[in-house]
């Protein structure tokens, strides 16, 4: 009997494994099969949204006394500064959330907050590498890099890791965030940008062109020949081998990827709960709440149409580089004016996914990463903005295997560091974690590049047991 569990237990965890995987069987029983990572880029502020502190309410406007050097990125030691927003509790596990995120109080029974998040450098490049590779400078592998590498793809006509970037253009290091370094270079991720026409660059010739779907063909079979014989010497050299994969791949997504972004033929009760029922032609040049719900709703419900067709790994970013007006969560200015409207659609478009997932038995399987590459000061910058905090923020998770309406790893009462300062929550736990709901074992997903075998995790990462059902 107990090896006849074993080879059903082989034999489930082998099903959750897809074409071109590199693990042929899982190291433990799945509780996820995809993944959905929302980064926000520029660092969004952990006080401001989902943990609340009484004690700056208290003493706001009194001189910032952290009973320690405090080494701040700017001038961002000013008194103590409370949330612009007010705080309410929300759901049965009464989680108290700011007013900018209120539409996130529906699905708080289905999240995992983790409020002890440590980081290790105030620079937004370094860190931004940090949570979404697991090192700080470049070379390695995203995230879902390595999840497409260790479990393949359940679509072949779809990549298995889609990058959504903010409209406005990318985040701090660009496409290097998702880049497959020394993996294959097939498991890149591949951006795509729902509300741009087209949405995919170069997957069609332009409306204009003199090229034809019958010579389109007959140029791949030539190129499919020629890449061919190319590769036949150069067996080591993966990039070859990558940009066939790409070229075949993209011929199959003329057939797939039109039906999977366009969002037109959705019901209108889904357009209504996304807030996309009603578009503007036009918006404000000043930052806005319908702005930023319309554009990253969009990428939410493309998120899900992706999912639902066998893509592994979404990725939806909120923010681009450094720029004035901000339009990143890099609130050193004003806190109010440039929080409120980003996290206000961003709550909208992610309450809507949670729930869109949930009703179609999705979000059982699927696992949803909220991050930021660290937090922000609870002294003020001037006099409305908040500074660097890489000591202290917060993320979140939800979906298949978490243990809903929990709280994890508390901060201090002023959100300046973990509670307790011996036992953070790093980014390797909830890399560590993440593998572990996908069936893998962080320690044995290696890969050896220049004599040392390399994995998301580093030399890190413990699996977070206390947010797992």
């Amino acid at each position: 009997m107990l090896a006849e569990q074993g080879l059903l237990a082989d034999d489930a965890a082998l099903s959750q494994v897809g074409g071109g995987a590199k693990l042929q069987v899982l190291h433990c029983p799945p509780r996820a099969k995809r993944v959905v990572h929302l980064f926000m880029a520029g660092a969004a502020s952990h006080i401001d949204l989902f943990d609340h502190k009484p004690a700056l309410e208290k003493h706001h406007g009194e001189p910032s006394d952290f009973g320690e050097h405090v080494e701040a990125f700017q001038n961002g030691l000013g008194p103590w500064m409370k949330s612009p927003f007010a705080f309410r509790p929300y759901g049965e596990s009464g989680k108290y959330l700011s007013d900018v995120v209120a539409d996130l109080g529906e699905v708080v029974d289905d999240i995992a907050f983790i409020h002890n998040m440590v980081g290790k450098t105030g620079v937004h490049s370094a860190a931004t590498y940090l949570q979404a590779t697991g090192f700080q400078t470049p070379g390695y592998p995203g995230a879902g890099c390595w999840v497409s590498y260790a479990l393949g793809t359940l679509n072949e006509n779809l990549p298995t890791f889609v990058v959504l970037p903010d409209h406005r253009g990318y985040a701090s290091n660009g496409p290097k965030n998702w880049g497959s370094a020394f993996l294959p270079a097939r498991h890149q991720g591949t951006a795509i940008f729902p509300e741009r026409n087209p949405p995919i660059a170069d997957l069609f010739a332009p409306p204009d062109s003199f090229v034809r779907p019958e010579s389109d063909a007959a140029g791949l079979d030539v190129l499919t020949t020629l890449n061919g014989l190319h590769a036949a010497g150069r067996g080591g050299d993966s990039r070859l081998e990558a940009r066939i994969r790409s070229y075949e791949l993209a011929a199959r997504m003329q057939l797939a990827a039109p039906d999977a972004l366009d969002i037109s033929g959705e019901p209108k009760h889904i357009l209504e709960m996304y807030g996309l029922d009603s578009i503007p032609s036009e918006f404000s040049s000043e930052i806005n709440p319908v702005e930023e719900t319309v554009y990253f709703s969009r990428k939410c419900l493309t998120a899900r149409r992706l999912l639902e067709r066998g893509v592994r790994f979404v990725q939806i970013w909120s923010g681009n580089d450094n720029g004035f007006p901000r339009r990143n969560w890099d609130s050193h200015e004003n806190i109010e004016r440039d929080h409120g409207p980003l996290a206000r659609g961003m709550a909208r478009g992610t309450a809507a996914l949670i729930k869109d997932l949930k009703q179609r038995g999705l979000l059982d399987d699927t696992l949803i990463l909220w991050t930021t590459e660290f937090g922000r000061m609870p002294s003020t910058q001037g006099s409305k903005g908040r500074d660097h905090n890489p000591y202290c923020f917060t993320n979140w998770l939800c979906g298949g295997g978490l243990r809903g309406g929990t709280t994890y790893g508390p901060s201090d009462e002023w959100g300046y560091k973990p509670l307790d300062r011996l036992h953070p929550t790093t980014v390797y736990d909830v890399h560590a974690t993440m593998l572990h709901l996908l069936g893998i074992d962080h320690e044995r997903l290696t890969v050896r590049h220049n004599g040392i075998d390399r994995r998301l995790t580093d030399v890190h990462g413990h699996v977070i047991d206390e947010i797992i059902a």
